[in-house]
């Protein structure tokens, strides 16, 4: 093998690594946890229900613009003669985000990949391309993604707004009004997902580029530079955000599963 840690100019080591350590157990790790969210999220997306207990609507179906069940679709139906799952047409925005996060490539291409495992850990594979050639060459649409990911930020943001109204039975004012708001634990869980949605968007690498890339003089655009400062410091905690963000989204879309199905009932404060 001509290539890799065994290509001209490298130290001529025959061994995979030489760590004592336990480098494995990170990408490990990594595989088990998103490959168990990879799952999840792919049953559910196709699953076409019990994505909605009103108030509160699946982030994966949101927002939900097939064929939906009544209540949910705050922007109307315009795809309604979609005969798959509604969260289909528009889990392709975040999904293509976030495989092709700065932090989603390392965390893969270690997990899945082994391209490579881990630092100083030999990879298996007999050449490299990086991302020069097809499938890898769509991660350079990543900052057009992030534009789709904002969007989806501000509807995540409108549902949770919409989750502490009072639904048509509640506080009843005669006539067919309604007053007070609702506020349950699902409220609550969809307003952490939501600031951790905005973390992840925000302290995103190509956010911190696009407030603040390709100035030649920081001086001359005072904004720009203090937003870059803000992101600049986001940034430092991405991947952090990149896992809360997963994790939460995941768990809102359990609630709202187990309400739907009627499995448990909504915790309400008031």
């Amino acid at each position: 093998m001509s290539t890799g840690v065994h290509g001209p100019g490298r130290a001529q080591i025959e061994e995979r690594t030489l760590r004592t350590d336990r480098w494995w157990l990170a990408p490990l790790t990594t595989f088990l946890v998103f490959g168990t969210f990879v799952v999840y999220a792919t049953v559910r997306a196709f699953a076409n229900r019990d994505y909605f207990a009103e108030p509160y609507l699946s982030p994966f179906y949101s927002p939900c613009l097939g064929d939906c069940v009544k209540g949910s679709s705050d922007f109307g139906q315009p795809f309604g003669w979609w005969p798959l799952s509604a969260a289909l047409i528009i889990l392709i925005f975040p999904l293509g985000f976030r495989m092709t996060c700065y932090y989603y490539r390392k965390a893969y291409y270690r997990a899945f990949w082994l391209s490579p495992p881990a630092c100083a850990v030999a990879e298996p594979h007999g050449s490299y391309s990086g991302e020069t050639r097809f499938p890898l060459l769509v991660q350079n649409l990543h900052r057009f993604f992030w534009y789709a990911a904002v969007a989806v930020g501000l509807i995540l943001t409108y549902d949770v707004f919409l989750a502490f109204q009072a639904m048509p039975d509640e506080y009843a004012l005669g006539d067919g009004e309604t007053g007070g708001i609702h506020m349950g634990l699902g409220t609550l869980l969809m307003a952490a997902n939501v600031t951790f949605i905005w973390l992840y968007t925000l302290s995103c690498h190509s956010c911190r580029h696009i407030v603040g890339g390709r100035l030649r003089h920081f001086s001359k655009h005072p904004v720009r530079y203090k937003l870059w400062t803000w992101v600049s410091k986001l940034n430092a905690h991405h991947p952090k955000y990149a896992w809360y963000s997963l994790f939460s989204v995941a768990l809102v879309d359990l609630y709202v599963f187990l309400l739907a199905s009627n499995v448990i009932d909504d915790v309400r404060f008031f």
